[in-house]
């Protein structure tokens, strides 16, 4: 990480400075991460405890939703730990893992919803071949590449964000130690910086979304070819969640890296909630809501714990329900 560095932390300014604001959204945020933990450790558990989700999509699945909890977890407590706190400082080091996180899981999360979009290609283009192209090998090495990947890319990302010299104000004007924010504050000149981390965040980006575009170009294609109504509609059905969980995703981090860093403005503040503390939350809600195997699942742990209770309460209940 070479440079200069004479600051040895930083503080971050945070969403909002104004005291009568910060009890406010300390609660509303801790709701929101409260239930994005309760969300996606509940849809991995749910795909572990149940055969009939060991199956590729849901492998997938567990993965997502964990990224999606280390994801936000690599932001909200902080945050939220400001929101309350007069010190919110931070350390250069402490800056650095945080924004290598945030870097690491957000890259894995773009690339395993384009292994995702691949899986429903070959589930609905290939039926036949599903499970020997998407076999349990290819399931770990199409996961363990999108990792891979993301880890160098974080690397990458970090050197050049903090390869500078801050040897000026050490205030960023952000939540968390985003790039942008924290380019600002370099003494040394930034430029070649810039371009290396737009490159990269273009070339991940534009790779990714390519994949899925692709992806559902064929899908659009053999779905349209089928007679069946109901075969259509499930189809569908199946795409859905996952073209939603990409909308959300893609639109917000395209507005917030794929612009040059004077660009950026207080909406970016706006943006990066939505996509590092809200779409992590709703993404269970998106998969589970339109998935009949996961609403299965739950509805059968919901009857398993609840007939107890039934079984407790009224004898003639438990007639009538036998």
């Amino acid at each position: 990480m070479g440079g200069n560095h004479t600051q040895t932390k930083f503080i971050l300014l945070g969403i909002t400075d104004s005291p009568c604001a910060q009890a406010p959204l300390f609660g509303f945020f801790l709701l929101i991460y409260t239930v994005t933990l309760v969300g996606n450790i509940g849809i991995m558990v749910l795909v572990w405890v149940f055969p009939s989700l060991h199956t590729p999509m849901y492998f997938f699945l567990t993965h997502f939703s964990f990224v999606d909890v280390c994801y936000s977890t690599v932001i909200s407590p902080k945050m939220l730990a400001d929101l309350l706190s007069e010190n919110k400082t931070i350390s250069f080091t402490g800056c650095v893992m945080q924004f290598h996180s945030f870097a690491f899981f957000a890259t894995a999360e773009c690339h395993l919803l384009a292994v995702m979009a691949y899986d429903r290609y070959v589930a609905i283009c290939n039926p036949l071949l599903y499970v020997t192209v998407i076999s349990r090998r290819v399931c770990w090495q199409l996961v363990g590449s999108s990792y891979l990947i993301a880890f160098l890319c974080a690397i990458i990302y970090t050197g050049y964000a903090f390869r500078g010299s801050f040897c000026g104000p050490n205030q960023i004007d952000h939540f968390f130690c985003d790039v942008s924010p924290v380019l600002k504050l370099a003494c040394s000149d930034t430029h070649n910086s810039q371009m290396v981390i737009f490159a990269f965040v273009a070339i991940n980006g534009v790779s990714t979304s390519m994949a899925i575009l692709l992806s559902y170009i064929c899908i659009l294609r053999t779905i349209l070819k089928m007679h069946s109504a109901q075969g259509r509609s499930r189809a569908f059905n199946t795409c859905a969640s996952h073209l939603t969980a990409v909308s959300l995703l893609y639109g917000t981090i395209f507005f917030m890296y794929l612009q040059p860093v004077s660009s950026h403005s207080s909406l970016d503040k706006v943006a990066s909630v939505f996509y590092t503390v809200v779409t992590p939350m709703l993404n269970p809600f998106i998969y589970s809501l339109r998935n009949k195997e996961v609403k299965s699942a739950l509805e059968e742990i919901i009857l398993n714990y609840s007939r107890p209770l039934f079984l407790t309460g009224s004898i003639n209940h438990s007639f009538i329900d036998l």
